[in-house]
């Protein structure tokens, strides 16, 4: 199929693409790798394209005040690249690999998959499970939005109808941060039927502020806190059987094989979790 006829802007400034959004029907367009796809399926019909890609300073990345700061148009290749990113936030340098292919990644921005809130992919699980911030820029200036607070439905955000994400907000690793991450798909590169993103912080041979951060099992990422606490208080078995998920049925697999898979990654991430930081 062919998308429904619109119109094309390319914004100079962020000014100028907040004060195109208040056209009718106006979508940003960054990498695209999602939305060209449902313009094409004509599962999106916008009136205006803003093509944010001409903005400079939107695609950085550094170590701020014991943060690592990632712009919204730094393209995924880049993320995975980052050598701030590999000892700064080793959670997001597990997870890159796993996005798409190649190809999506050279294009696909690290903003767009997040403001597209897939509940499959995998960054929005990450930002989840890292307690990360997003930070959205409107016609009031810039504000911060806890990961927990930002996703809210399928495909749905907090970002207001005139906001542009404009970068994330990590906290930065230390010498006890811990990550674990995996997920299980048909075939490399494709959506995960159901993944993990996980943190913690060692605490001498414990582990404290244990966050599972799921995503493929409901309509967001989702966190799985009674299995974090029983991951914390030392037992795996007792943490996949303290799994509180509630996964639906979709084309990827049913409910009941979801929350299987889901017990089968905790055990695998759960060793991760325990490895010493490299």
């Amino acid at each position: 199929m062919k998308p429904a006829p619109f119109a094309y802007q390319k914004a100079r400034s962020l000014d100028e693409a907040i004060a195109l959004l208040s056209e009718k029907d106006a979508k940003l367009l960054a990498g695209g790798q999602s939305l060209i796809a449902t313009l094409n399926m004509r599962l999106s019909s916008p009136a205006l394209l803003i093509d944010i890609n001409g903005i400079s300073g939107l695609d950085a990345i550094a170590l701020k005040n014991g943060s690592v700061e990632i712009g919204a148009l730094a393209r995924h290749v880049q993320v995975e690249r980052s050598e701030v990113v590999a000892k700064q936030a080793p959670l997001i340098a597990r997870a890159m690999p796993h996005i798409g292919h190649p190809a999506i990644r050279n294009r696909g921005t690290l903003g767009g998959s997040i403001a597209f809130a897939d509940p499959a992919a995998e960054l929005p699980a990450c930002l989840l499970a890292l307690d990360g911030e997003i930070e959205a820029t409107g016609p009031k200036g810039k504000r911060s939005i806890k990961a927990q607070d930002f996703f809210k439905g399928l495909f749905e955000t907090a970002l207001a109808p005139q906001e542009v994400l404009t970068g994330v907000r990590l906290p930065a690793a230390t010498k006890n941060t811990r990550t674990g991450f995996a997920e299980l798909a048909r075939r490399h590169g494709d959506y995960a039927m159901v993944g993990l993103a996980a943190s913690a912080r060692a605490d001498g041979k414990r582990l404290s502020d244990v966050r599972l951060a799921y995503f493929g099992v409901g309509n967001t990422p989702a966190r799985a806190k009674k299995a974090e606490a029983a991951l914390a208080d030392g037992s795996i078995d007792a943490a996949v059987e303290a799994l509180d998920l509630d996964p639906h049925d979709d084309v990827q697999a049913t409910a009941k094989v979801k929350k299987h898979l889901a017990g089968v990654l905790l055990r695998r991430v759960a060793v991760q979790l325990t490895e010493a930081r490299q």
